[in-house]
């Protein structure tokens, strides 16, 4: 069956086989984008905005992390951790030759963002940060913990939307029972026993609960600053848990011109397949030159 995107790979530093989807673009000279997924999330999480963005000319690059989708699981749990992350994305922009970039990432992957912008600001053309900022809620941390790494499975699809719904109801109060089938498709996979579950390692819990430091890296205001003078978008949930109000504010008076998106009756995190956020992400690219 013919499909939108490349499947292709890159190894780790350390070793790791990890996975990519390519979306080619027109090859127009025009900036790649690079999407980076949440906590326990993986590249089907882009599967509306990657073909949306390849379609206006930008070649797409969106990677499962380590021990997500179909990236291969790391035996040492330690390395489930943003540094190491960081690492294994430095290594595929240098095997596909990509010099300069925009970022897009949620939750995690705007931590990530954040960091590489720091570090390496020459990299980053542009970015949008999904529901994420230098200050995370900890009533978000707590909540996380609630549910990281629990595992369990589902006998039917059905069955696992009603689960996601059950734990995230209240961050998404408008879903209808095929908006939590979609998630459950994107978040979970049909295992060799019949049964569903999530996709994901459930080591990754282990450095999130052992140490605040490693579910959260310290002081990344430096990095936010690094991002405040090239086109930027901030996307937030009007009820999130992660990105408060108040961290939301500090963000824009030390980036008055990023674009702001509220998205309204959404807690953490918006989709991206929201019209306003479209909207946003199609203005930030034209403004990337």
């Amino acid at each position: 069956m013919d499909s939108e995107f490349s499947e292709r790979s890159w190894q780790s530093p350390d070793g790791l086989e990890l996975y990519f989807r390519d979306y080619a673009g027109d090859d127009s000279g025009k900036v790649p984008v690079v999407c980076l997924h949440g906590l326990t999330r993986n590249s089907r999480d882009f599967e509306g905005l990657a073909p949306h963005i390849a379609a206006l000319g930008h070649r797409v690059i969106v990677p499962d992390m380590r021990g997500r989708g179909q990236s291969a699981y790391a035996d040492d749990s330690a390395t489930y951790a943003v540094p190491t992350y960081i690492a294994d994305v430095m290594a595929l922009l240098e095997q596909e030759g990509i010099d300069r970039y925009v970022s897009i990432g949620t939750s995690m992957g705007g931590l990530m963002t954040m960091l590489i912008a720091q570090f390496a600001p020459e990299k980053i053309a542009g970015a949008l940060i999904n529901d994420i900022g230098p200050v995370v809620d900890p009533r978000g941390i707590e909540k996380i913990r609630t549910y990281l790494g629990k595992g369990g499975s589902f006998p039917t699809w059905m069955h696992a939307a009603r689960s996601l719904e059950e734990v995230h109801g209240a961050s998404h109060p408008t879903f209808e029972t095929n908006d939590w089938i979609a998630m459950a498709k994107r978040s979970m996979t049909l295992c060799n026993n019949g049964r569903i579950a999530f996709d994901y390692d459930m080591k990754i819990a282990d450095p999130f609960n052992d140490a605040d430091e490693n579910a959260v890296p310290p002081d990344l205001w430096p990095g936010f600053d690094a991002l405040a003078d090239k086109p930027l978008v901030l996307v937030r949930g009007e009820v999130s848990e992660i990105l408060s109000a108040e961290t939301l504010s500090l963000m824009q008076k030390r980036a008055p011109d990023a674009d702001t998106v509220i998205v309204p009756k959404a807690g953490h995190a918006p989709t991206l397949d929201e019209p306003e956020v479209r909207s946003a992400v199609d203005a930030l690219l034209s403004s990337v030159k």
